[in-house]
């Protein structure tokens, strides 16, 4: 059997591979924690049926991450995404839009037990904001990370992954412009001061709909 893969505060996990990526790299992450197998093959180059003295994918952890991000950023964006749903389809210059990402958390990160929603909540108030975060704590468990969208007061301009606190703080996010796992503490959110990639206003989540 293979190993579970987590996360926790501090760990290092490769940087996105460009700077439109940043929703491709959370979304290769998010694949690793629902994924033992494929988790296994990005960090050691093993397939999910391989034994430990077979021979290994030959490139690093970081080139089999960017081949992977570049093949979510090809679904997330094309008019055929995750599952062979029909979508928009949005220039990958402009990043990962939330239905593409909604479509890769459903089915290419192999989540098939979890429906996922879209929610934005930029033009709301701090009370909005706190609602958010709340729902955030709630929707976001083992297995059902969360994608939010974080920006300038005009326009979103960055993702991370957001998963459960793993040492008391409120939450986890994997931060894919440095590569690491930080918290994310609640008055930054609701004060919309994040410092993310430079980066301090939460747009919206794509989460699990919570219906359980």
């Amino acid at each position: 059997m293979i190993a579970p893969f987590h996360l926790q505060a501090g760990d290092r996990v490769p940087v996105q591979q460009s700077t439109t990526t940043c929703g491709s790299a959370s979304l290769t992450v998010a694949r690793m924690l629902v994924n033992p197998g494929f988790a296994r093959w990005i960090r050691d180059g093993l397939g999910p049926d391989a034994k430990d003295e077979d021979a290994a994918d030959g490139r690093t952890v970081e080139e089999r991450f960017a081949a992977h991000e570049q093949v979510v950023a090809r679904r997330t964006n094309a008019l055929v995404g995750a599952g062979g749903r029909i979508q928009l389809p949005w220039p990958r210059a402009l990043g990962t839009p939330p239905w593409g990402a909604l479509g890769e958390l459903e089915y290419g990160a192999a989540v098939p037990w979890a429906d996922y929603d879209v929610t934005m909540f930029r033009f709301g108030s701090r009370k909005v904001l706190e609602d958010a975060y709340a729902d955030l704590r709630r929707r976001v468990r083992a297995g059902r990370p969360a994608l939010l969208y974080i920006g300038s007061a005009w326009l979103p301009r960055h993702v991370v992954l957001v998963m459960p606190a793993t040492r008391g703080q409120e939450l986890d996010v994997y931060e894919p412009s440095v590569g690491r796992v930080v918290d994310l503490p609640r008055e930054a959110f609701v004060t919309r001061r994040l410092r993310m990639a430079g980066w301090d206003v939460p747009w919206g989540a794509v989460w699990d709909d919570a219906r359980e």
